[in-house]
Order: C-alpha cells, then structure tokens, then sequence
C-alpha cells in the first residue's frame, strides 16, 4: 500500500506549528493558504484521522497531530541528511572512513590525524575498529574496514592491496616483579617459560589462519581480547609472554614489569599500512598519506 504520508506534507506540518498559523506556514514555504490547507486536508484524508482541532478560534494539533509531527521531524530529518550525504559521495568523500589497527599499537596514535581531518570540516563520519594479529589484515580483506594501520607482513593474504611498510616493532619477554621467573638470572629457556601460563591476546580473525606467535605448544594459556589485556594479564603476574617495547616502556621503567633474556629471543616484526589498491575516496587517500608518514604512529616503531 503507497503510504499517505510525504516529506512536503511533513514540510508543511512543521512549518505550521513553527509559525503558528496556517497563513504562517504559506508565508515560510512561498505558498498560497489554500494550498497549505489542501495538502492537510488530503492528509488527513488518506490517513482517517483528525490532525488539527479546528473548534477554537485558531487550529490546534490533536494528540495525533503531535505525535505525527514529532516522529516526522525525524524523517525530515533523515532525509535532509540523506541529501547532504548524496552530495557528499557525488564530491568524491566517503560518509563513513573505518580505520582498522593492530592492538599492537595504542588507538591514540591515531588522534592527531583524526584531529586534524574534523578541523577540515568534511562531514565524514570516521570508525576505529581495533583488530588483533591476522585479524588486521582480515578486516581489510573482508572490508570491515578500508584502511589498516600495523599490519604485520606474515599473516598479508594474497589481494590487490596497495601497502607502506610504517617501521618495525621490537617485542620484550616480560614478568611482573614478584613472579617467580623475575629471580632467575639466565637466559630463560623454554623450560623455564613451560612452566607457567602464557598472556595471550586472541587473534580477531574471522576467516585467515590465526596466528600465536611466542607461545609454546605444552603451554597453558589465559587469554585476552587485546594487547592491552595480555599487558594487564603479564602485570598483574598471571602470565607471561612477549610484549611491544613502545607500548611498556613506562612500566619497565617504573619496574612493574621486568624485562627477561631469554635463549632463543623474538625478532622484529615489520609493520605496514593497506587499503585497497582500487579504494580512491578522497577521505580514505588522505588518511592513508598522513598516516604512512606521521610520527604519532611511526613514533611507536623503530
């Protein structure tokens, strides 16, 4: 059934109640009065129902008038949106920019930028979906997002995705002070490490293999969501594992975390930003050349 209800007699509904009379709402909307109380009285019509209470000296909305005009405000209002947004992509600008990064690198490296683009005054809405592991590289692939940030080059599936290697992260064996391994004065081996539970932060992968880099097959484990839990994990000395140096560097310091030699270290894993090659919306583009060479990511890499 085509429903009675329109945006111009949404229009003149609320140019009605903002300008009090009928007379007022022809004035605002450059109309004649006749033609505004046609487009009322067709409404009412079509819908069976009383908007305004004509008995007084002025029309009155009826309970089902206001009701009417409040839940319509908010089509006007979704549907001016929807013409600001229409524009918008016609320009070449996205509605919406969805940054996935690595819970490697903290959210807030990514402020500045972001900063910095809502001063230009683009009406781009802008996502930060944290990702973990191969989930990084997965959420790109999948367009959960459009632009990823610290990918890791060993879990990159195959795909015409346009990349900048950022820098390298370097990793460190940490414990909390009071746990046992914290004593010991060696290179740790993987005997020593067995013996107690591993912090994990689970890969965020739907769909490519997950990764578990520095875990060992016989080893227990108490996973997390993100870096941020296997950090609080490894402090709180219910874990131990590898960690990104930048992102501890003030706990180590400050000795609530304890960084460990160990026999067999981790080396460096370089870090990149990818987007599809064919992506070209003007949001994404700038995102991607300020964020491939701004030092509040590449500050957190060697």
């Amino acid at each position: 059934m085509q429903t009675a209800i329109t945006i111009d007699a949404l229009r003149v509904l609320d140019a009605i109640d903002r300008k009090g009379s009928f007379a007022g709402a022809a004035n605002a909307l450059f109309r004649v009065p006749s033609a505004i109380s046609y487009t009322v009285q067709k409404l009412e019509e079509d819908l069976n129902v009383s908007l305004f209470d004509r008995s007084g000296h002025r029309a009155e909305l009826t309970p089902a008038g206001h009701y009417l005009l409040r839940e319509g405000r908010t089509l006007l209002d979704a549907a001016t949106s929807l013409a600001h947004s229409t524009q918008q992509v016609a320009q070449g600008w996205e509605t919406t920019l969805r940054i996935g990064i690595n819970s490697l690198l903290p959210a807030e490296c990514l402020f500045p930028a972001i900063r910095d683009f809502y001063a230009m005054g683009v009406p781009v809405d802008v996502q930060i979906i944290e990702e973990v592991f191969a989930g990084t590289w997965d959420a790109l692939r999948d367009r959960r997002a459009d632009l990823i940030v610290g990918a890791d080059d060993i879990s990159k599936p195959a795909g015409n995705f346009a990349s900048q290697t950022l820098g390298a992260m370097e990793f460190v064996f940490a414990v909390a002070p009071d746990h046992p391994l914290a004593q010991v004065d060696v290179p740790l081996s993987e005997e020593d490490i067995l013996r107690f539970p591993a912090a994990v932060a689970a890969d965020s992968s739907r769909s490519l293999p997950a990764g578990h880099a520095g875990i060992f097959h016989r080893q227990r484990t108490l996973t997390g969501t993100t870096i941020s839990h296997k950090i609080a994990i490894q402090k709180a000395g219910l874990g131990v594992g590898w960690l990104p140096r930048s992102r501890i560097t003030a706990l180590l310091e400050s000795g609530e975390l304890i960084e460990k030699q160990v026999a067999e270290p981790r080396q460096p894993i370089s870090l990149q930003a990818a987007r599809h090659a064919t992506d070209k919306g003007k949001a994404l583009m700038w995102f991607w050349e300020r964020l491939t060479s701004d030092p509040a990511v590449t500050d957190w890499l060697v």
